[in-house]
C-alpha cells in the first residue's frame, strides 16, 4: 500500500479535482495564441517588409528574438506555475499578448517593432504549450497523456485556422489593420478563457518526487537531465531547420511552389496523426527507449529526404512521415520530466529542460539558410541535419534515471 501511495505522489496522481472547463478552454486558447502570436507572422512578413522597407532579415530577427525571450522567460514562469497555478500566469500572458500584437500593428519604426516582439516573447512563455502542459499535468496526473494529446491536436490546428484567416484579412486590409483585428480576436478568446476557466483550486504538489538522484545530485544538474536537455536541443535544431528548409529542398528536386507548400502543410497533418499514436507508443515502451526511437526516426526521415531524388509524390510521403515524428516529439517533451522525475516541480524542470531546445529552434531558420549556402545546397544540409539528429539519439540513450 505504501508503494502505491508513493507512486501516486511521484506522478501527480490520486484524488484531485479535474475541472471540466479547463480542457476545452486550453484547446481554444492554444489554437488562438499559436495562430495569432506565432503563425500570423510568416503570413504577413512579406507585406510588412514591402510596406515598411525593413529587410526580411531584420524582421525575422525580431521574431527569432521573441522565441529567445520565450525560452529564457519560461524558467521563472515555470517556478510560478508550480507554486500558484496557471490562472494568473496565463491570463497575464494573454493580456501581454494582446498588447504586443497591437504594438506590432502600430510600430512606427523598427526599434518599436523589435521591442513589441520581445514583449510577445514574454507572452509566449506564459500562454503557449509549456504553461498549458504544466496545468494539465498537475490536474490530470496519470491521465495526462490523453489530455496532453488532445491539447496538442488542437494546437496543431492553429496554422490550419489562422494562416488562411490571416491571409484573407490581409487581402482586404493592410498588415497593420490585420494585426489589430487579430489582437481583438486574441483578447476576446484567450483573456476570458484563462481568467474564468482556470479558477479551480490548484492541487498541492505531489510529495516525495525524485528531485534528487540516487547520489544526491539535484535533478537539474544530474547527468540524465543534462544529456536529455542536450539531446532535445540538438534534435530540435535539426527538426526546425528541416521544417524551414523543406520547401527549398522540394523546389530543388523539381516540385512547383504550390506542391512544395502543400507538402509542408501535409507535414503538419502528419504531426496530428503522429500525436494520435503517441499514447500507444507510451504504453509499449520505456521512457528512454521511445526517446531514442523517436529521435532516431527523425534522423531516418531527414536522411531519406536528403538522398531520395524523387518522384515528388514519394517526397511528399516522406514529408508526412517526418511530420508524424515531429508530432510525437512534442508529446515526448511534454511528458519527459514527469516520466523521469515526477510532477512536484514540473514547471521549473520543464522550463529548464525546454529552454535550450527553444533557443535552438529560434536559431534554426537563420542557420539553415547559412549552412545550405556553405555546404553547397539543401541535400547536403539535410544530411548534416540527419547527423545532428543521430548524435541526439546517442545522447538520448544516456538519459535513463535508473542506476
Amino acid at each position: 500500500m505504501t508503494n502505491l501511495h508513493t507512486s501516486e505522489a511521484v506522478t501527480g496522481t490520486g484524488d484531485r479535482s479535474r475541472p471540466r472547463a479547463v480542457l476545452p478552454a486550453l484547446c481554444a486558447t492554444q489554437i488562438t495564441s499559436w495562430g495569432i502570436v506565432y503563425y500570423a507572422f510568416p503570413v504577413l512578413n512579406a507585406r510588412i517588409t514591402t510596406d515598411t522597407g525593413w529587410s526580411t532579415t531584420t524582421t525575422t530577427a525580431a521574431f527569432s528574438a521573441a522565441l529567445l525571450v520565450s525560452a529564457l522567460a519560461g524558467i521563472p514562469v515555470g517556478r510560478i506555475l508550480d507554486e500558484r497555478g496557471p490562472r494568473a500566469v496565463m491570463t497575464t500572458g494573454s493580456l501581454l499578448g494582446v498588447a504586443a500584437v497591437l504594438a506590432i500593428a502600430y510600430a512606427p519604426n523598427l526599434a518599436v517593432f523589435t521591442g513589441a516582439w520581445l514583449l510577445a516573447g514574454m507572452a509566449m512563455a506564459a500562454t503557449l504549450y509549456q504553461p498549458a502542459f504544466a496545468a494539465l499535468t498537475r490536474w490530470w496526473g496519470e491521465d495526462r497523456v490523453r489530455v496532453l494529446t488532445i491539447v496538442t491536436l488542437a494546437g496543431g490546428l492553429a496554422s490550419t485556422v489562422f494562416a488562411p484567416l490571416t491571409a484573407t484579412l490581409a487581402e482586404h486590409l493592410s498588415w497593420r489593420t490585420t494585426y489589430a483585428v487579430l489582437a481583438a480576436i486574441l483578447a476576446a478568446i484567450t483573456v476570458p478563457a484563462h481568467a474564468l476557466a482556470l479558477r479551480a483550486p490548484w492541487p498541492p504538489a505531489p510529495q516525495h518526487s525524485a528531485q534528487q538522484t540516487a547520489v544526491g545530485t539535484p535533478v537539474a544538474r544530474s547527468r540524465p537531465f543534462l544529456f536529455l536537455a542536450a539531446a532535445l536541443a540538438l534534435n530540435g535544431f535539426a527538426m526546425y531547420a528541416v521544417v524551414f528548409a523543406l520547401v527549398s529542398l522540394l523546389l530543388d528536386r523539381g516540385a512547383g511552389p504550390t506542391t512544395a507548400a502543400w507538402a509542408l502543410g501535409l507535414g503538419g497533418a502528419g504531426q496530428t496523426l503522429g500525436r494520435m499514436l503517441y499514447a500507444r507508443l507510451a504504453r509499449h515502451s520505456s521512457t528512454t527507449t521511445r526517446t531514442v526511437v523517436l529521435v532516431a526516426a527523425g534522423a531516418a526521415t531527414t536522411t531519406a529526404l536528403a538522398l531520395v531524388p524523387g518522384p515528388i509524390p514519394l517526397l511528399v510521403v516522406l514529408a508526412i512521415a517526418a511530420g508524424m515524428v515531429r508530432g510525437n516529439l512534442t508529446l515526448l517533451q511534454a511528458t519527459a520530466v514527469t516520466d523521469r522525475w515526477g510532477a512536484t516541480h514540473y514547471g521549473r524542470l520543464s522550463g529548464l529542460l525546454i529552454a535550450p531546445a527553444t533557443i535552438a529552434a529560434a536559431l534554426a531558420p537563420w542557420a539553415a539558410t547559412s549552412l545550405a549556402t556553405a555546404l553547397g545546397g539543401y541535400p547536403p544540409l539535410f544530411l548534416a541535419l540527419a547527423v545532428a539528429s543521430a548524435a541526439a539519439a546517442v545522447l538520448a540513450s544516456q538519459t535513463s534515471t535508473k542506476r
